[in-house]
């Protein structure tokens, strides 16, 4: 596989890709740009910070804001969580009403005899994933995982 890098300034940034098949290459390389495409401020007290969505655990819903979850911190947004759900790349998944999680940071699953699941982050944050979207993270983890 050949790879070439053409630095110029005046011509809008794209990234082209010729393969003979699919990847899991291919599929990184679509990934970084999807991440990179997103750009999102966080706001730590009065600072405000770019947010690398690859950090993020998830968006959640408390006291009527939108929080962005990391590792490290809790930072507050300025936008509604619907938005929000339309602009993040599909590494990113609607869990319930109040929590959008992003499925390389989803630590593990738990599920219940009752039949609730429980997904757990490593910054030690647990959420559920309600009945309605149970389907669809189901369906979106197989893909991922492929």
């Amino acid at each position: 596989m050949k790879y070439k890098l053409i630095i110029d300034r005046e011509h809008p940034e794209e990234v082209q890709v010729y393969a003979h098949r699919e990847s899991s290459l291919t599929r990184a390389i679509e990934r970084l740009c999807e991440e990179d495409a997103v750009r999102l401020i966080g706001y730590r007290d009065r600072e405000a910070v770019r947010l690398h969505l690859p950090d993020v655990c998830c968006f959640i819903v408390e006291d009527n804001k939108i929080w962005a979850l990391t590792e490290r911190e809790k930072l507050l947004l300025k936008c509604r969580l619907y938005t929000l759900e339309e602009t993040l790349p599909d590494s990113f998944i609607k869990l319930n009403q109040s929590c959008i999680a992003n499925l390389r940071r989803i630590e593990r699953f738990d599920a219940s005899f009752s039949g609730t699941l429980t997904v757990r982050f490593p910054n030690g944050y647990t959420d559920y994933v309600s009945r309605r979207n149970l389907k669809n993270v189901k369906e979106r983890l197989e893909k991922f995982n492929e």
